[in-house]
């Protein structure tokens, strides 16, 4: 059993929150402490029991601090990092991070890192449609991975320090080295985000132009592109801090993208359906709502007939079932036809608990994508 340790959390939003209280359910016997610039975040913490203790500052604990954990943006970890240094720790110190990218973070601990503390690269895989501490939750990385970088016996030791200390998570804890954490993200995130932004901003100057295609990107066009919604600062940040990997895998999207134009251009039936075919293939073949670099989306769809009371039904009938609902979005509204009404959970546990109340209670079909 961890207990009586005093863990500083620098950074109290829905990641930094959500690791508390996850601590906090694992471990209860230890005193969390937070740490942020914005005062009624720390404050909110503070009154919600995420947090035990306030302090303005790292130094005013740093005799007595065992760990520390780093909850903000990628830059702002940076500064952290640089300010940690010049701070006098009891030995053996463990710090470690939740940013998106490694390799810059990790060269930056090394290169200044003092022989008490040690850094352990982290980035746990899990976010929300929400943030802040009021949106943090022990449960928010459950079935999540939670990767950490490890580079030596003593980070190891460190590594296997924080599994434990992070059991309730329920989290898939996985090592990685960190150029390798990098590639890997820049592929199945950071592009994907480029490219949702990318298609986003395209359309922007056709929607000038075409007021009425409006309402037909508001289905499965919003759908696809939904990631294009993220916090700007955060991805400015990611990006930047993950230049190289980036521009090379950019390099090889335009070479995909030039060779479907070629296969367009020339007529090419056989590439074109080679093209989809291979995509298809791929993509089924991936897991099915087993959370990975993006966060997954939990989304039934209940066909739902035009007449009053019939969302209010459904909402009624989840909230007698303690379900809580990120979103709702009606994707059918013409008269006299079923409409189609999109409900967004939180987890898949949710969603699967939601599809079997509405099934019990109610005569609407509705069905996962």
């Amino acid at each position: 059993m961890i207990q009586d340790k005093k863990i500083a959390i620098i950074g109290l939003g829905l990641i930094g929150g959500s690791i508390a209280l996850a601590i906090k359910k694992g471990h209860p016997n230890n005193r969390l402490i937070g740490i942020d610039t914005n005062q009624e975040a720390v404050e909110s913490g503070k009154k919600l029991h995420v947090i035990d203790e306030i302090v303005p500052d790292i130094k005013e604990v740093s005799a007595e601090i065992d760990i520390i954990f780093i909850c903000t943006p990628t830059v702002q970890t940076k500064k952290i990092l640089q300010e940690l240094q010049q701070i006098k720790f009891k030995s053996n110190v463990i710090v470690t991070d939740v940013g998106s990218t490694k390799v810059e973070i990790v060269n930056m601990a090394h290169q200044n890192q003092s022989q008490k503390v040690v850094f352990v690269g982290g980035h746990p895989m899990a976010g929300s449609h929400k943030s802040g501490v009021f949106a943090a939750a022990a449960d928010l990385f459950e079935n999540a991975y939670y990767l950490f970088t490890p580079e030596n016996e003593q980070e190891e030791q460190a590594y296997d320090f924080l599994c434990d200390l992070l059991i309730a998570t329920n989290a898939k804890f996985l090592k990685i080295k960190p150029r390798e954490h990098d590639q890997i993200v820049g592929i199945l995130s950071h592009i994907p985000h480029i490219v949702a932004a990318g298609l986003v901003n395209q359309t922007n100057s056709f929607l000038q132009e075409h007021p009425s295609a409006r309402n037909l990107a508001a289905g499965g066009f919003r759908d696809i592109t939904r990631i294009a919604s993220s916090d700007p600062v955060m991805w400015t940040d990611i990006l930047l801090t993950n230049q190289q990997i980036l521009l090379h895998d950019l390099a090889q999207w335009q070479l995909e993208i030039a060779e479907i134009q070629h296969f367009i251009a020339e007529g090419n039936r056989k590439a074109i359906h080679q093209f989809f075919t291979k995509a298809k293939e791929t993509r089924d073949s991936l897991p099915v709502h087993s959370k990975g670099a993006i966060p997954s989306f939990y989304d039934l769809f209940i066909d739902i007939p035009d007449y009053p009371g019939a969302i209010a039904e459904v909402t009624a009938r989840l909230a007698e079932a303690k379900l809580s609902i990120i979103n709702l979005k009606i994707l059918e509204t013409r008269e006299e036809i079923q409409g189609i009404l999109q409900v967004t959970f939180k987890n898949k546990k949710d969603l699967v608990q939601g599809k079997a109340c509405i099934t019990k209670h109610t005569t609407y079909p509705c069905y996962e994508k």
